[in-house]
This record gives C-alpha cells, structure tokens and sequence, in this order.
C-alpha cells in the first residue's frame, strides 16, 4: 500500500468519511552550496521522491485535529492566540498556523491525518516537508493563493522564530517550488530560481548513513555567527560579496578559525556556480569533482562531518561509476549524496551498503532518488 493509500485509509477509518483532499511536499537533498544559504549565497538542490501527506478535509469551527501515522499520536489545537508546547512534532503545524495568522491569512480549521517517508533527522529536509504540506493543506481549506516564494518564506518563519533554529532559505524554496527532472539553483539574496536540468548520465544516490543530530542543540548557530563576524571583517553584509580572490588577499588578518570558515562559504559558492554550469554542459565528471571538493572544504574548514559521513562518502568514491560523493545537509551525521552511472546504481547502492556496514556496525539506507515537483495538491 502506498503512503498515499495509507493517510486516506486511516483518514476514511478514524473520521468515517473520505477525504475532500490530499496534500503531499517532498524532501529535498542538496547536491551542493552547504552553509551558504544564510551567507546570502547559492545552492544546487532537487526536492526527491520521498514525502509527506496529509489526507484532509474542512471542519466547521476553528479546530485543527491532525493524527500522525509515524509518531502514532495526535494533536488539536484551536486556530486564534498560539502558545508553543513541547510536542516537537505537532509544533510544526501549529507553527504554521501561527506564521499563516501573523502574514494576515484567516485561516479554517480543518483535520486529516499525516504520514510521510522522509527520514527524520537525516538533513533531507523532514521539517520543511512537514511545513509545507501543513501550509498547503491551510490554503486548500483556507482558499488561500498558493505562491511558493511566499510560503516558503512563511515555512522559514517557522524555524527560525517558532522552533528556535536560525537556518536559511534553501529547504522551504526548493521543498515549495521544486520541479520533476530538474534541480534549482537559487539564489538565496533575491530568492530568483533557475531550473538547471538533471544529466541523463547519472542518477542520484542518498547515502543515509544512520547516525543523527539534533539541529537546534547543535553548533549550527555557531558556525552562523562566524561567517558573520568574517562578513564584519569585510565590511559587507554577507559572505556572498567576497569572492575567492578578494579573500586570498586578507584572510591572513582573520582569526585563524574564522578564517576556515569563511573560506569554506566563499568557495563553496563559486562551486554551486560552476556545478549548475557542469550541469547545463552535462560535464558529470567536472560535476562529480565540484562534490568531492565541498566534501573536503565541509569536513576540513566547516568541521561539520562526523566519522560515519566521512567514511560512507570515503566509500562511495571508491566505486566504479561514481562520479563524486560529499555529505548534504547540516552535517554531523545524517545523509551522504553520491552521482552514479545509472548502469551501476544497483551495485554501488549493494557494495557500499554492505562495506559500510562492515566498517561501522552501523546499518545504511541507501536509495536512488529521483527529482520531484514541489508541494502540491493531489
């Protein structure tokens, strides 16, 4: 049964009805452009195969009644005057409803039933999935104009001043607006999109490697405010404005730790640039050695691998037919991205699957992905 069937059967179970409307949001994994998206600066991702949904339909009075598949638990709550609780989960939704108030929107109450397949924790953007189905099943009961930019700035809204985590722009615009076949270069100062389409030479491979971080606990802030005291060092207002020869001539002056860091933004931006041109030339070799770089850069001067990545991507790069491998995400544990010749998806996903099970003890899920529209109304 598909997880689409699922929330509708339980919706039909728990409520005595079929639903008046199915929402789904994919997760999203990045290809490159880590750490630059709150640096004003650009990422490469694709939204993928992997969702959440939310069987729904409008209720009378001003009540949100949601039941989780995955958690096995369910929240309600009174649209108006929101107060956060500790029910993380269910926070998410409330949030939204609190951000969708606060932008102006009269929103009605509605109850449905929620369940997705995009691993928690793994920095394939869970979250943000969560958001925006959440949001798009407000507009569809609400009537609201669905305009992904805006809500994805919405869904922002409610990491940053809801759950407490100062993160940027990427996961809410490409997890909004993403687009089958093609991943998005965005350009996170002005928010503007391009479409750059997915080589037919290669597929992309998720590396999951088992192992979690909590975002909020980790040193994710912290990394956020050393890009911003290098960005105060160069008089600008984010790392975007330093390119690589401006910083080559003065980051002798930095302090040596903020000094990796910023090197790590600043180039990793000119690789997102020349990544998406890679694409459009459909160069996977150029490609596949872009990644491999922002891997290092990621683990040697943002410091934000941990050994089950390394070794995972260390893996992955070993194969025949991969083309490069690096983490995607926050880091300190969750998923690796790999490109791979689509003959030889199947064995890399087998080898690297039982060599790092037999190097960690930890048990990987590896699976091919393919690029996905946006949230939406099924």
């Amino acid at each position: 049964m598909t997880l689409r069937e699922q929330v509708e059967q339980d919706f039909h179970t728990r409520f005595g009805a079929a639903p008046t409307a199915v929402v789904r949001a994919p997760g999203r994994v990045n290809l490159i452009g880590e750490h630059t998206d709150y640096n004003d600066g650009f990422v490469l991702p694709i939204a993928i195969d992997r969702e959440v949904w939310i069987a729904l339909r409008p209720r009378e009075d001003r009540r949100v009644v949601v039941h989780s598949l995955d958690y096995g638990a369910s929240l309600s709550f009174e649209l108006g005057s929101l107060s956060r609780a500790r029910t993380e989960w269910g926070e998410y939704l409330k949030g939204c409803a609190w951000v969708l108030q606060e932008a102006g929107h009269t929103l009605k109450g509605w109850e449905g039933v929620m369940g997705g397949d995009v691993p928690r924790g793994a920095g394939l953007s869970s979250s943000a999935a969560v958001e925006l189905a959440t949001q798009r099943a407000f507009a569809t009961v609400s009537g609201l104009p669905w305009q992904p930019a805006a809500m994805a700035l919405l869904g922002q809204r409610v990491e940053n001043q809801w759950m407490g985590l100062n993160s940027g722009i990427m996961d809410q615009m490409i997890v909004a607006g993403g687009r089958s076949g093609h991943a998005l270069l965005i350009d996170c100062r002005d928010l503007s999109l391009q479409a750059v389409p997915l080589p037919t030479g290669a597929v992309v491979v998720v590396l999951d490697t088992g192992t979690r971080r909590g975002l909020v606990d980790s040193a994710y802030n912290e990394r956020r405010s050393q890009c911003e005291a290098a960005a105060r060092f160069f008089g600008v207002k984010a790392l975007r404005d330093v390119d690589v020869g401006s910083f080559a001539k003065r980051e002798h002056e930095l302090d040596p730790l903020v000094r990796r860091r910023a090197r790590h933004v600043i180039t990793e931006n000119d690789r997102t640039v020349q990544a998406a041109e890679a694409m459009r030339a459909g160069d996977l070799t150029r490609l596949g050695r872009l990644m491999d770089e922002s891997h290092d850069s990621l683990r040697d001067d943002f410091e934000v691998t941990n050994e089950a990545l390394d070794t995972i991507v260390r893996l992955a790069r070993a194969e025949p037919g991969c083309f490069g491998a690096r983490m995607t995400g926050a880091g300190f544990g969750g998923c690796a991205v790999a490109l791979v010749t689509p003959g030889q998806a199947d064995a890399f996903v087998g080898s690297v699957h039982a060599k790092y099970t037999q190097a960690t003890g930890n048990t990987p899920q590896c699976y091919v992905c393919q690029a996905a529209e946006g949230a939406s109304v099924v």
